[in-house]
């Protein structure tokens, strides 16, 4: 299969994204790392590159929704910089046996970095119509449910559920894309 198949094409419309750790190690588990998560998405929506429509952030992978000009970009961005302020909070933190997983898990080509904490590519999907985002957002908010994590997608407190039911969440999105 083509890698053209998963790329961002048109920026006018929002996409489906998924990040993953490589190896699906428990990376995301640690309150300080969904942190830097959160900070950085807080960050290009404040410089208003990013439009965040839904999202879900789980131990070893995440889900979002985004639009932007620069949507390709501003994912690499992304990656790139939670990926060295993750791996710096685990050496802060003397994580060394997760150190050397990621270490393990690092491509071959990679030989520029001595550890790689997101896997390759974020698998774009174009969302299309109210009908496509309804049923993108409802799988992103089930994830913690489906894992078992939570009864309710309200409880998980990583996730915009609670934006899209009138509660406070973490972090704003939009939820008035119709």
């Amino acid at each position: 299969m083509s890698r053209d198949r998963y790329r961002v094409f048109e920026t006018t419309y929002p996409y489906f994204l998924t990040c993953t750790v490589v190896g699906w190690l428990p990376v995301v588990t640690r309150p300080e790392c969904v942190e830097i998560v959160l900070d950085s998405w807080r960050f290009v929506q404040d410089a208003g590159r990013l439009r965040l429509f839904g999202y879900v952030v789980l131990e070893n992978h995440l889900h979002f929704i985004a639009a932007g000009e620069r949507l390709a970009d501003d994912v690499g961005d992304f990656k790139s910089f939670t990926a060295r302020k993750v791996i710096d909070r685990l050496k802060a933190k003397g994580e060394d046996a997760l150190l050397r997983q990621l270490a393990r898990e690092k491509l071959a080509h990679r030989a520029d970095r001595p550890y790689q904490l997101w896997q390759e590519g974020s698998h774009p999907k174009q969302v299309t119509g109210d009908e496509m985002m309804v049923q993108k957002l409802e799988y992103i908010h089930a994830n913690p449910v489906k894992r078992g994590y939570v009864d309710d997608p309200t409880h998980w407190r990583y996730s915009s559920a609670r934006n899209y039911h009138g509660l406070p969440g973490l972090l704003a999105v939009t939820t008035d894309w119709k």
